[in-house]
């Protein structure tokens, strides 16, 4: 599994490495702008992104942006049902952010602190992971 990590707080983005490391590689942005990047080289060399984990509120673009911006990528290469699998994070419980997240097509929202155990499931939901 290849998976880019979306997340300005560097605790956040240790723990998620930590986790998902055992998995396979990880990559990290630190903002939406340049999880679009990354996103953009993944495709372009035909090596893409199993998973993206997204936090919301970040500097320069914010995950709702970046998602929106992967997704009309998605759309121009013709991947509609093959896309990335994209799951939010953050520390907003506000019903009306996981109602946009998922607006923005998302595959699954978790709230901060992330639960490993529900983290892992989602995956395993997705055929990411067994």
């Amino acid at each position: 599994m290849k998976t880019l990590i979306v997340e300005d707080d560097f605790t956040s983005r240790l723990f998620l490495q930590t986790v998902l490391s055992r998995f396979g590689e990880c990559h990290i942005a630190v903002n939406g702008r340049e999880a679009v990047e990354a996103f953009r080289a993944a495709l372009e060399s035909g090596e893409r992104y199993d998973l993206i984990c997204m936090d919301i509120m970040m500097p320069e673009m914010d995950g709702q942006a970046a998602i929106r911006l992967i997704r009309e990528r998605e759309a121009n290469a013709g991947l509609f049902s093959k896309g990335v699998k994209i799951v939010m994070t953050t520390a907003l419980a506000d019903v009306k952010d996981v109602s946009a997240a998922f607006q923005g097509l998302c595959d699954s929202y978790l709230m901060k602190p992330i639960n490993v155990r529900r983290l892992l499931g989602e995956l395993k939901g997705f055929g990411l992971i067994q």
